[in-house]
């Protein structure tokens, strides 16, 4: 059974910077994507940055050159470094992992609604 479990959330000030850690288990995927999702009140959930089983990774315009998606195979564990943060990224942050065929894009799996797993969620709040 597959397991995601987020941390690292919280409340910080306009400009700070939160880490994001989702730790994964009882995957068995040789070729994946995973990656970091959010939903703030009243709007539709959306992508923020995935990356796959090589280390190819994609950002929403919105975060690119702020956020920082990584992973430690070794640890199953999956990172989202949030620098110069915004009253707009407060939102409910959730991790996701889908098992893909080969030469599937991340964002197609996400344009797909094709991830399966996801974690509880976290939230940040960003105060201005």
């Amino acid at each position: 059974q597959v397991q995601l479990v987020e941390s690292g959330g919280g409340s910080v000030q306009s400009g700070g910077s939160l880490r994001l850690s989702c730790a994964a288990s009882g995957y068995t995927y040789s070729r994946y994507c995973i990656g970091w999702f959010r939903q703030a009140p009243g709007k539709e959930r959306e992508e923020v940055a995935a990356i796959d089983n090589d280390g190819i990774t994609s950002y929403a315009d919105s975060v690119n050159g702020r956020f920082t998606i990584s992973q430690d195979n070794a640890k199953n564990t999956l990172y989202l470094q949030m620098n110069d943060l915004k009253p707009d990224d407060t939102a409910m942050y959730y991790c996701a992992i889908e098992g893909v065929p080969a030469a599937r894009y991340c964002s197609t799996v996400w344009h797909r609604r094709e991830y399966t797993h996801w974690g509880q969620g976290i939230q940040v709040t960003v105060s201005s």
